[in-house]
């Protein structure tokens, strides 16, 4: 089951094929059935059906919608000599699009030379309903896990907030018109703070606002610990060295790694593993595919989680987006146990992530 905080804001961790509480899938699914008047989605791919077929039937029932997608996912990387023949490696994910746009969807490719590595829809903007879906979760049979033999682990978060959806549709609309990624003509401002059943929720989006520096700025905080579960994390960071100066500094570090990307020479493991923290690599056994979080919690009551890797092409040229759910200088005591209660939901899944998957990195020499 989900943790779901007075029904404004939610966190979801799959698949429940790998053990986690819950099918991703159906989220995606059902948070588009839910929809009244609109949906705007963000998404690096769709090679999921059930989410694709929501969307033609939200369509059928004459909802507005406007998709954007990264291209990469709908091209050949080298062109096969004969471009009218069906196959290759995306042509799920062509299908669908033909699809989507045979029911009327208004559909677009991104214009980001980099990664457009959103994954986030916007429900019924403009109407009281308005809704957020956002997290690490790819839309594919793989991301959300519920297919195929390879299954990734994944979150997603749904904010029920006018103020949150605000500035996710001001990200849509900038989306929409091509100006973004190395594209810049617009000044952003800042993160502004939103209460959310009491806690303080703040998004931030790459690369209009470094969130590799909001990371570094809240894992400086910390008095107690910091933990993690990250799919990609690069010692170009500057993550990693705010996380080994913490460590040496009497704070608890522990995080849970993906074993393709974890073990890289370029990857941070190591770097975290001597520097003082615990660091596990997630096995490729029990049907694990890929550990596909972008998670960190820190005193076990702040949660940061979203798209974004820990790496310097998410902080300067991808598009991304995160959200920092809490606020560890917030002296409200409601607020402060409302916080504990779902950063405590994600530290559990963490927990369970190394016992289940985690192999320990030992010392070098």
């Amino acid at each position: 089951m989900p943790f779901i905080l007075d029904d404004r804001l939610e966190l979801h961790m799959g698949p429940s094929s790998l053990g986690a509480p819950d099918d991703l899938e159906k989220v995606i699914v059902d948070f588009i059935d839910q929809a009244k008047s609109s949906l705007d989605v963000a998404a690096q791919e769709i090679e999921s059906r059930p989410i694709a077929e929501a969307l033609v039937r939200a369509r059928q029932r004459g909802l507005r919608i406007r998709l954007v997608l990264e291209q990469d996912y709908l091209r050949e990387a080298r062109p096969p000599a004969d471009p009218f023949a069906v196959g290759g490696a995306v042509e799920e994910n062509r299908n669908l699009f033909a699809a989507m746009l045979r029911a009327g969807i208004d559909a677009r490719a991104d214009y980001n030379p980099d990664i457009f590595h959103q994954k986030f829809i916007i429900r019924d903007s403009g109407g009281t309903r308005r809704a957020l879906l956002t997290g690490s979760t790819n839309f594919t049979p793989t991301g959300t896990g519920n297919h195929g033999s390879r299954k990734n682990l994944n979150h997603l978060v749904v904010v029920h907030n006018q103020w949150i959806c605000n500035e996710y549709d001001d990200e849509f609309a900038e989306i929409w018109q091509g100006t973004f990624g190395k594209v810049r003509n617009r000044h952003e401002p800042s993160p502004r703070k939103n209460k959310v059943s009491g806690i303080c929720v703040r998004a931030l989006f790459a690369p209009d606002h470094a969130p590799e520096m909001e990371i570094m700025k809240q894992i400086l905080k910390a008095k107690e610990r910091v933990d993690f579960a990250i799919f990609t994390f690069a010692k170009s960071s500057g993550i990693d060295d705010t996380l080994v100066a913490m460590a040496r500094g009497g704070i608890k570090i522990r995080g849970i790694f993906d074993a393709g990307q974890g073990n890289r020479d370029w990857a941070a493991t190591r770097m975290v593993a001597d520097g003082g923290g615990e660091a596990y690599l997630a096995s490729r056994r029990n049907g694990l595919g890929k550990l596909h979080h972008k998670l960190m919690v820190i005193d076990g009551a702040l949660l940061i989680c979203g798209s974004f890797n820990y790496t310097d092409p998410a902080n300067r040229l991808n598009d991304e987006n995160i959200l920092v759910i809490g606020d560890l200088e917030d002296e409200d005591p409601l607020a402060q146990a409302a916080q504990r209660r779902f950063a405590a939901f994600a530290l559990a899944e963490i927990d369970r992530m190394i016992d289940a998957h985690g192999v320990a990195v030992p010392l070098s020499g």
